[in-house]
């Protein structure tokens, strides 16, 4: 990529990203290598190895990544995060999620141990030098948060403190109790390229602008973002008396009337909690003005449902897209290049295309 891209790390000096970086088809390409095969994704929570199964395939980022991994989970309890594809030819180990003791590829029959270890491979008696360690299934690293799960391929970042930022905000509720809501989890296709929907999630600025309800239940002028190395959170604080977090004592903020936390995790995960649980978004690129959006709606306390600043979250979403798709239109022009940031208001945008930079021209 010969593009070099540069934000000022001074948010009142910064310009955004020029509309080219939207529009740029090898930057689009360079920030699969760049970005996403270089930060922490979401798998999934722990029901996914459970009861009847203890393998779970999938593939990481389609259209994108389309790296197939697998998920595993031994009789110790042990998760393990895998290739899937087999050390010998290069078929799909496991096709689909069941309870197994062993991997063992269907087309010739290699076996591995639930962690990825090679085990036995027929008619290979006579080869040289065999096995050896590139035998052995590839492991990634695997981040357990509450039931929650973490993976990454060639990380360029910890991903602990990012667990430690949410967990300081968090860390009261009980997450092994949240529970995913079907019914509550949708997904949504955008027509605009997926920086420009992070771009957006990322300011409240917009707020009293595009989300009537949504700013009817938040105190606008009391919002803030706190920014950290790899995320940042947005604090929603309440307009009135709706639901808000009930803070045990010692807690950093014991006392305040905050209906949302908006964790913003680089480059592509979001994580709303509410009174009630946790929306997680996750923006997954399918082409260079083709995003999917997934909406999975984990719930701990049901009766707190469809109040606040956490509900009608379907309608919020509908309003976004469509500011975001008007962006996408917007950024075609040939007189927009770049804009400035509003440094009370988009601090969080600011710091996402300084980390977009900064990948880039690494």
């Amino acid at each position: 990529m010969n593009a070099k891209y540069h934000v000022d790390p001074q948010i009142k000096k910064a310009e955004t990203l020029p509309a080219s970086f939207y529009r740029d088809p090898e930057a689009y390409e360079s920030i699969k290598e760049k970005v996403f095969l270089k930060s922490w994704h979401w798998v999934g929570d722990d029901s996914l190895v459970s009861g009847e199964r203890n393998t779970h395939p999938f593939q990481l980022l389609p259209s994108c990544l389309d790296e197939p991994m697998l998920l595993t989970r031994n009789g110790e309890n042990q998760f393990s995060c895998l290739s899937n594809v087999c050390t010998h030819r290069g078929n799909l180990v496991v096709g689909k999620a069941r309870k197994t003791k062993k991997l063992i590829c269907r087309y010739h029959g290699r076996r591995f141990n639930l962690q990825g270890k090679f085990e036995h491979m027929p008619e290979f008696e006579e080869a040289e030098g065999f096995p050896r360690s590139c035998d052995h299934l590839p492991a990634f690293p695997l981040k357990k948060w509450g039931p929650f799960l973490f993976t990454a391929l060639e990380p360029a970042f910890d991903f602990d403190p990012v667990l430690k930022a949410m967990d300081e905000r968090i860390g009261f509720m009980p997450l092994q109790k949240f529970r995913l809501d079907p019914s509550r989890s949708k997904s949504y296709d955008v027509k605009a390229h997926w920086a420009l929907y992070c771009d957006n999630y990322l300011e409240g600025f917009h707020i009293p602008f595009v989300h009537e309800d949504l700013n009817q239940v938040l105190d606008y002028g009391a919002y803030e973002t706190v920014l950290y190395p790899h995320t940042n959170l947005q604090v929603g604080y309440a307009e009135g008396t709706e639901e808000v977090f009930d803070f045990p004592e010692g807690h950093m903020d014991y006392g305040k009337s905050i209906a949302a936390y908006y964790f913003w995790v680089f480059p592509n995960m979001m994580f709303n909690f509410y009174p009630w649980g946790l929306s997680v978004n996750l923006v997954e690129p399918r082409s260079i003005n083709s995003t999917k959006v997934t909406f999975l709606s984990y719930v701990y306390d049901a009766s707190k449902l469809d109040k606040g600043a956490g509900s009608v979250l379907d309608k919020v979403e509908l309003e976004d897209e469509e500011v975001v798709e008007g962006v996408q239109k917007g950024i075609q022009s040939r007189y927009y290049n770049t804009g400035r940031f509003s440094p009370t208001r988009e601090q969080g945008v600011h710091h996402f295309h300084s980390l977009l930079s900064q990948f880039l021209n690494s």
